[in-house]
């Protein structure tokens, strides 16, 4: 009788330690990536190694502006790599707005472990970065993550000042997301806890999210919208990895706010 009624018990400390075990797995499920660099090609590209794990991260310059031009930090999906993305902010720079592309630790040709704890100290790095170099405006440096990318985004938000967030396709929490699994609350090792940092955040937010989206349900996308300051919400045409490039809707959104300057016409206006 007592080892019928050890069983249950058995099975659940089995549960919790797989859940505890494995999901950094799920979470983290780094793409294979190649051993050259994308970037090492492109000379106008700065590799820049972050931190004590030299975390790889691409400074894409911003071309046509003299002096210091605001940055978009970038932090991609959990399937994803920098390499992914460097056609597509290439453009984002010949607008005018330096890019920082940052991976994760563990990720691509980057050192360390992928956890929040890691990918916060990545974002710090990168932030201290930024502000130290000459050619980048200190008070106009965004944060753009998308999917679990918003976690990393938001982590460095919580931590140094930032001009503007945009969040895509990104989650209240990992806790809410993980209770679809039957893992919940002290069972998640990385919360990257969104909510309360965008309710905290002072400064505009602009929240992409696909209507169709079955890995992370739209409702985070609201939530996250709702919970801001001062917000704009874009609710697309598509599901999680099927949304078509956000770029110029991004550029148009910090252009509307005065983070960067509007492209000048035939006409100089």
């Amino acid at each position: 009788m007592t080892a019928l009624l050890l069983l249950p018990l058995i099975a659940v400390a089995a549960w919790a330690g797989a859940a505890w075990a494995l999901q950094r797995s799920v979470l983290f499920p780094a793409p294979p990536a190649s051993s050259v660099s994308p970037a090492a090609a492109r000379p106008s590209i700065e590799t820049i190694l972050l931190g004590p794990d030299r975390v790889e991260s691409w400074f894409l310059p911003a071309q046509g502006v003299p002096g210091h031009a605001p940055v978009i930090v970038f932090t991609h999906g959990n399937g994803e790599l920098i390499d992914h993305w460097i056609d597509a902010f290439s453009a984002v720079a010949r607008e005018g707005v330096s890019v920082l592309l940052v991976e994760y630790p563990g990720y691509g040709r980057s050192g360390g472990t992928p956890s929040e704890e890691s990918i916060t100290r990545a974002m710090l790095a990168a932030w201290d970065t930024l502000v130290a170099r000459p050619d980048v405006d200190s008070d106009r440096i965004i944060a753009w993550g998308r999917s679990l990318g918003g976690g990393a985004a938001c982590a460095l938000a919580s931590h140094r000042e930032l001009a503007a967030l945009v969040l895509e396709s990104s989650f209240t929490g990992v806790r809410p997301l993980a209770r679809r699994f039957g893992i919940f609350g002290p069972l998640v090792r990385d919360p990257f806890d969104n909510l309360p940092v965008v309710s905290e955040f002072d400064r505009p937010v602009l929240v992409l999210h696909g209507e169709r989206d079955r890995i992370i349900p739209v409702e985070h996308g609201v939530a996250l919208d709702r919970a801001a300051r001062d917000s704009e919400l874009v609710l697309l045409p598509c599901g999680h990895n099927d949304c078509p490039w956000q770029g110029e809707r991004v550029l148009e959104f910090l252009r509307r706010r005065g983070m960067i300057a509007r492209a000048e016409g035939p006409n100089g206006g």
